[in-house]
């Protein structure tokens, strides 16, 4: 069974072996619309069990490889029985080193060039020489090494290849979804982010399968590089082995060489009479004759030793030059050729699974036209189907049905008649008065606000009997603060007590405030240092006013404003604004920048000292651990899960004031570009206020803390929905 999972048939067909699922084989450059027209290898085998043959189209060159690229990762017959068939051990040297294995690489790969016989015998004589077992050991080792490279490369190109594709994937989804909240342009701009999200889906899906090939491709490849390792352990003890054997037989024969040479000298010596070459002398109570004799028999030992000693070194020579050398060689270059031709094709197949890559992203980009047939619209047409202008007019008629949509009428000045009216006498009742700036800004403002406002009996003309003696001066035109109401959230408690009409006072401007009398006002309803369970039992809301009061100023008049949750406001403006609340809440309206003096800053430090001086912090003292311990979680997933299991075992007023919050803050750093609150900056301004510094924590926490607002900011619409 071959290892590439695609080999060649004839006629020709595709067959996947059963080593390789589906999802693998849709990685290698087959076109899917081959698995439509799935055919089985043999005409009795018609189950899904079986292999899997499929025939080629008669063209692949729309949105897939030419011919010749598929041809590419693919074998001939004759190609995979050679390169299956197991290379036979003889004694007869090998074929040269420099005849390569068949071609695995199609038409791209280039014809072999013949040899000439003066190479082929220079090859030979040095891979069969003293030398030619380690020389291939040597490259065979390389070839090893640069296909664990390559293998290494491709695991990491692969990972490289998938996380990129996930990132895009999660990264499109995020602003797909984004594009379709309300607070994003809607009409043609929407319907062509969609089309844009597809697009990006369908790049990210050949990414996947792109890595998914990469992965396939090392393994493959790391499993070559161990089998061609082991074959060449095997064959370096064989080849090694029998080398060795033979340097030992001729380093025996070479001493017993030296033995006969130097009894022959003490023979030839003493067989002369020659005393002065070296040691001889007559020891001990023999002879001359017996010495001579004693010698020639020694001599004639170490003779017969080195003659058999040098008999058995040719024969292992012998045997090591005609059967194990050519057998290890030839070995070796088998080993040799099947690692480079798996680096090979694995390069090759590299190179192929990029050219679909690209060309199926750009297809993706721009899909190929067909005279008379509708195709999918490229990046480029769907671009051009947004349409500013009908967008904008679309957006603008929406709210033509609301009721602020009407031209107010110029102010007119009328004489009091006290003061000389036309055809009045100063003892004639007054007439009631225009309505007041207070009642006309009741009709522009929101819908739900406004509804609530005109039950209020604040914003009733007083009757007749109630009114006060007027003043001999023409009161100026003035802004008066209207009662805010209730606001536009479900209140179950009690209604609040009717408020005294507010009658202005001559002046000669505009109505300065009495900020002394703020200061002073009782605390009727306080909600400063009062528990949110304790305000939400009183009021009737989850989320107390004063958060809803200022998260709407910030909204409306400071989502630009530089430094917004970070700059400190005026400390005589939250005193003031801090009596206001804490005397009644429902009374105040920060619509009006003239209701907060204009200091946006001023307006959220009130919001952060509200949360300081929460007597449980919001996020509670006793789920404080647990939310630490999340903190510390370092994967992104679990930490954010964890976190929103214990966002929903908070209390109800808890909860509910958290998620205002999140979604407010968020907001904030929807405008990062312009006031330089990220998520970042914003948890470092709200942690410890959220999670309160007098929790049980420690200084060594504070960095836990904002890790603990860090992470709900930038999972806010998978903790929180944003209806």
């Amino acid at each position: 069974m071959p290892k590439d999972p695609l080999v060649w048939l004839n006629p020709p067909y595709y067959v996947l072996t059963p080593k390789y699922s589906r999802r693998q084989a849709a990685a290698f450059p087959v076109p899917d619309l081959i698995f439509d027209r799935l055919l089985t290898a043999s005409s009795t085998d018609n189950n899904r069990g079986g292999p899997w043959g499929f025939p080629f189209p008669p063209l692949l060159n729309s949105s897939f490889l030419t011919f010749t690229q598929v041809k590419t990762v693919s074998m001939s017959d004759q190609a995979l029985h050679e390169s299956t068939a197991i290379p036979t051990l003889s004694d007869a040297p090998p074929p040269s080193a420099g005849r390569s294995s068949p071609s695995h690489g199609g038409e791209q790969t280039q014809p072999n060039e013949a040899i000439s016989d003066e190479l082929k015998a220079r090859l030979d004589k040095v891979i069969y020489s003293d030398i030619g077992i380690t020389t291939l050991l040597t490259r065979l080792k390389q070839s090893v090494a640069s296909a664990k490279d390559f293998s290494t490369f491709l695991k990491k190109r692969g990972t490289l290849e998938e996380e990129h594709a996930q990132g895009l994937r999660k990264l499109s989804r995020v602003i797909n979804d984004a594009s379709q909240r309300s607070e994003n342009r809607q009409g043609t701009y929407s319907s062509s982010y969609k089309d844009i999200h597809r697009i990006q889906e369908r790049m990210v899906d050949h990414g996947l399968q792109f890595a998914v090939s990469l992965h396939q491709m090392s393994d493959d490849l790391h499993e070559l590089a161990a089998n061609i390792e082991r074959g060449r352990k095997q064959w370096k003890q064989t080849g090694l082995a029998a080398e060795k054997r033979v340097v030992d037989a001729e380093s025996l024969a070479e001493k017993a060489k030296a033995k006969y040479e130097s009894l022959a000298e003490q023979y030839d010596r003493v067989r002369t009479g020659d005393k002065q070459g070296g040691k001889f002398g007559l020891k001990g109570h023999k002879s001359a004759a017996q010495h001579e004799e004693e010698l020639l028999r020694k001599v004639q030992n170490a003779d017969s030793d080195y003659g058999s000693k040098v008999q058995a070194a040719q024969a292992a020579r012998q045997e090591l030059v005609s059967t194990h050398r050519p057998q290890a060689v030839h070995n070796l270059q088998q080993l040799i050729s099947e690692c480079d031709s798996g680096l090979t094709l694995q390069q090759q197949k590299f190179a192929t699974f990029n050219e679909k890559l690209l060309l199926g992203q750009g297809l993706c980009v721009n899909p190929l036209k067909t005279d008379g047939a509708l195709g999918p619209k490229s990046l480029a047409d769907v671009i051009r189907q947004v349409d500013n202008q009908k967008d904008l007019h679309e957006f603008i008629l929406s709210h033509e049905g609301n009721p602020g949509a009407v031209a107010s009428e110029q102010v007119k000045y009328e004489r009091h008649p006290t003061l000389g009216g036309a055809g009045a006498t100063p003892s004639a009742p007054a007439a009631p008065s225009q309505p007041s700036t207070q009642n006309k800004r009741v009709s522009i403002m929101p819908q739900a606000f406004a509804s609530n406002n005109t039950s209020s009996p604040a914003l009733q003309p007083p009757h007749s009997g109630d009114r006060l003696p007027q003043s001999p001066y023409p009161p100026e035109k003035s802004f008066t603060p209207p009662p805010a109401g209730t606001p536009p959230y479900p209140v179950s408690g009690p209604p609040a007590p009717e408020p005294a009409p507010k009658i202005p006072l001559p002046m000669a401007g505009p109505p300065a405030m009495d900020r002394s009398l703020q200061s002073n006002l009782p605390p009727l309803k306080p909600v400063f240092g009062v528990s949110l369970n304790d305000l939400y039992a009183r009021d009737g809301t989850a989320v107390p006013f004063i958060v809803y009061q200022c998260f709407q100023a910030v909204e409306l008049f400071g989502l630009d404003m530089e430094g917004i949750y970070r700059l400190s406001g005026s400390a005589n403006h939250i005193s003031h604004m801090k009596a206001l609340f804490d005397n009644d809440s429902s009374q105040v309206d920060f619509t009006n920048p003239e209701n907060f003096y204009h200091d946006v800053n001023s307006v959220a430090g009130l919001a952060k000292q509200f949360f300081r001086d929460l007597p449980d912090p919001l996020f509670t003292t006793q789920f404080y651990q647990q939310f630490v311990d999340a903190a510390r979680i370092d994967d992104d997933i679990q930490r954010r899960d964890s976190m929103h299991a214990l966002i929903n075992s908070l209390p109800d007023a808890h909860y509910a004031t958290l998620r205002a919050i999140i979604l407010h803050l968020n907001k904030i750093q929807e405008h990062y570009t312009q006031n330089r609150m990220n998520a970042g900056n914003l948890a470092i301004c709200f942690g410890p206020t959220l999670m309160g510094a007098n929790s049980g924590g420690s200084i060594a926490d504070a960095g836990w803390q904002v890790r603990v607002v860090e992470t709900i900011l930038n999972n806010t619409f998978q903790i929180f929905d944003d209806d």
